[in-house]
């Protein structure tokens, strides 16, 4: 059994100073809120729920820079985890993902109401809870360890599905139950009530740091803010305004393969998305046990062992719905 090699993917965009929008617009740092005065939903685009994530912080910097404001509705644009980001090392590009803990595991009243729960992604949660209880669209841009086929994360809920379809791009949705380490922003409060007409998507935009990253956060940002009239077509530049895209592929995550320990070792270089036809294809090993997929034409969903080390879940499982 010999160990994978994980690549080393080149830097190729530049990390945006954010300094200039550490006072945010309405007592919570690096979060702007504009409101139209006109009757609208309120639609939030956040970047750096994890802080090595870079492409969403260039595209709310881009929206800052460029004066977008809402034709109806309320438009918030929020940069998450600051602390995470200016730890930033290309050295050690991974280690900036957070600081103490995942601040996308954290989403639940429980642990955000636990006072005797300290670090500095809940600190940063409860800052930026407030802002969330109002988000009617959310819009939570992210990237991948591995370079892969953007792919849309719409949680387990059909309104989720709907969303991701009615959006349009990327082409491959990923219907999910999250992670058993912790919930998810994405999750949060109404964004998985099946009953609330909130609602919201988790973009995977491709590898942290490629441009075609950087060109798909654009494109997929724009067409949320049109989707729901936030803004219009010529608000925005008309690079960020994409073609037609594909027609959609859905994937439900039916379970996810969580590390036991620090010996986990996939069986090849997988970067996500691959389908094994056969039941009981041997994906890797975990223990020295064989990890076998369960069922025909399994796919991986964003399989890295970046973040290894026990209870992680280091690949998900999911079947073709069509």
């Amino acid at each position: 059994m010999d160990a994978v090699t994980l690549p080393d993917y080149p830097i190729e965009v530049a990390f945006p100073d954010l300094r200039p929008y550490a006072a945010g617009n309405g007592g919570i740092p690096y979060v702007y809120t504009y409101d139209s005065g006109v009757p609208g939903p309120h639609v939030m685009v956040n970047a750096l729920t994890h802080g090595n994530e870079v492409c969403g912080a260039i595209v709310v910097a881009d929206l800052l820079g460029l004066g977008i404001r809402p034709r109806r509705g309320r438009l918030t644009l929020a940069f998450a985890n600051v602390e995470a980001y200016r730890r930033f090392d290309p050295a050690n590009p991974d280690a900036a993902r957070f600081v103490d803990q995942d601040l996308n595991r954290v989403w639940t009243a429980p642990i955000l109401d636990d006072a005797a729960r300290d670090s500095s992604e809940l600190r940063r949660a409860r800052q930026l809870r407030p802002v969330l209880d109002t988000v009617d669209l959310l819009l939570d841009l992210h990237s991948m360890h591995e370079r892969c086929a953007p792919l849309s994360v719409c949680g387990p809920l059909d309104k989720g599905i709907a969303l991701a379809r009615r959006l349009g791009m990327p082409a491959w949705i990923v219907s999910d139950e999250g992670h058993p380490e912790g919930r998810r922003m994405r999750d949060y409060a109404g964004f998985g009530d099946p009953d609330s007409a909130k609602n919201a998507l988790l973009v995977e935009c491709g590898q942290h740091w490629e441009t075609a990253a950087v060109d798909v956060a654009r494109a997929v940002t724009a067409r949320f803010l049109m989707l729901h009239g936030i803004v219009e077509a010529d608000d925005l530049p008309a690079a960020w305004r994409q073609g037609a895209p594909a027609p959609t592929r859905v994937v439900r995550v039916t379970e996810p393969v969580v590390a036991s320990s620090m010996d986990f070792r996939f069986a090849g270089n997988y970067t996500g998305l691959e389908t094994f036809q056969d039941a009981g294809s041997v994906i890797g090993w975990r223990g020295g046990e064989a990890v076998r997929t369960p069922y025909p034409d399994c796919v991986l969903v964003m399989p890295s062992l970046r973040q290894l080390r026990p209870g992680v879940t280091v690949v998900r499982l999911g079947r073709l719905l069509d």
